[in-house]
């Protein structure tokens, strides 16, 4: 039995939110270890669409736990919000299923104002946040100065603490001829959603290590992608937290042993949503057939995804990175209809082929993709649920890929319905 962590090994939206509910029949608990709600995942369950941002995966399901771990950042009103949603669609949501870590740092109406004024003043320089606060609340949390859950339970704690995060806030704010942020509102809206989030606050490291004890099956959950990662991603255009694996045990305080299997979901395409470097890019009708045909849009703010050939240089870069056990190749059921497809195995920069991609901004905006061409296989995948019964093209481009990145491919999604998955390797049981 395996402990077992999902990651998206591009730029996120690579159909995480499928995979992990797949897995997650077999979890016992299901943690989100790092971002906010500017990650989505989609799910549809029996003809039900769910859109989840702060809420694990796992919460859909009966007799699951589902848990918010330290290294989230969380906004307690869209965190309400999604669970009165979820609710309505008749979730069962209580304290007994969800569990948020008292030392989770929160997300307040002026990180998201301050992330509106950056990216609106940024021109062409900016990143393409989903400006709902998420970087301005990492950057309190590394400077100190944060409110977090467990801050809610005392007013004179939570005057304190915001006397000082909105000391340097209201500095800058001044210094961008903003008008300075009141504490005194802001204090009687916190302590009046207070009890409805304390009710789920917890020591979430003990409550894994009770897990662990019970020899329950963990499932942690990331959201984006390796290559949003504030380190290792395409940088500036990243998000603010470590995507990577490593990262499920500081963000949600366990140790790496208890880290088993290492999923990484992977599109049979690429796609990347705001701004940044994207080789293989595709702006002609082909990339506008995998948009649609894919329903490239975000889950979270509805943005038109960008779309290009899978780029296996990337890939096989952040397997590495991440220490991916597995892949899970997703939506292959798109490239149904193309004639022909490209695999990209390696770059040109400056005239020189290389086999990675360059840290630097400007060497990852000038590399020139180069291809390997396979056939199309022009018919139907979606639905098939043996690998045996894919059209042979689709089989020759599965292992094409396998090979380059040197990593084997554990499940295939043929469509958005959970049942419609090529198990090849249980990752639980591996």
């Amino acid at each position: 039995m395996n402990n077992v962590v999902v990651v998206g090994s591009q730029w996120g939206d690579e159909g995480k939110g499928k995979i992990v509910d797949w897995l997650s029949s077999e979890a016992d608990v299901v943690v989100r270890f790092q971002g906010g709600h500017n990650a989505g995942h989609t799910l549809v369950i029996d003809g039900v669409t769910y859109k989840l941002r702060l809420l694990p995966s796992g919460i859909v399901r009966k007799n699951k736990i589902s848990i918010i771990g330290n290294g989230v950042v969380v906004d307690p009103w869209a965190l309400l919000d999604e669970i009165e949603e979820a609710k309505s669609k008749g979730v069962e949501i209580n304290e007994n299923n969800l569990i948020l870590s008292e030392t989770a740092t929160l997300i307040l109406p002026f990180h998201r104002e301050m992330d509106e004024i950056r990216e609106d003043s940024a021109g062409k320089s900016k990143i393409g946040t989903t400006r709902r606060g998420i970087g301005p609340a990492y950057e309190d949390k590394v400077g100190r100065r944060s409110i977090r859950v467990m801050d809610l339970a005392s007013k004179q704690n939570l005057e304190n603490r915001l006397s000082l995060v909105l000391e340097h806030h209201n500095a800058i704010r001044k210094g961008l001829g903003k008008p300075i942020y009141e504490k005194d509102k802001l204090v009687e809206d916190l302590l009046k959603i207070a009890p409805n989030i304390l009710k789920y606050s917890a020591p979430v490291w003990r409550k894994i290590d009770e897990f662990k004890s019970e020899n329950k099956k963990i499932l942690f959950e990331g959201a984006q992608g390796i290559l949003l990662d504030v380190d290792h991603g395409t940088y500036p255009y990243v998000t603010s937290s470590n995507t990577v694996a490593a990262s499920a045990a500081t963000g949600s305080g366990c140790g790496p042993n208890s880290i088993n299997y290492v999923l990484g979901i992977t599109k049979a395409y690429t796609t990347r949503v705001g701004e940044g470097p994207f080789p293989t890019e595709l702006t002609d009708d082909i990339g506008n057939h995998l948009g649609e045909k894919g329903h490239e849009f975000g889950t979270v703010t509805s943005r038109k995804r960008r779309c290009g050939w899978f780029d296996g240089v990337l890939v096989r870069q952040t397997i590495k990175i991440s220490g991916i056990d597995g892949i899970a190749l997703t939506k292959l059921d798109v490239l149904d209809e193309l004639d022909e497809i490209n695999l990209c195995v390696a770059y040109e920069l400056n005239g020189k082929k290389i086999d990675y991609f360059p840290a630097a901004v400007e060497d990852q905006l000038n590399v020139k993709p180069v291809y390997k061409k396979l056939e199309g296989w022009k018919s139907k995948t979606q639905g098939i649920k043996k690998f045996d019964d894919l059209p042979n093209n689709a089989k020759i481009y599965v292992k094409a890929i396998e090979e380059f990145i040197e990593t084997k491919i554990s499940s295939i999604s043929t469509s958005p319905e959970r049942k419609d998955t090529i198990l090849l390797v249980d990752p639980f049981n591996y």
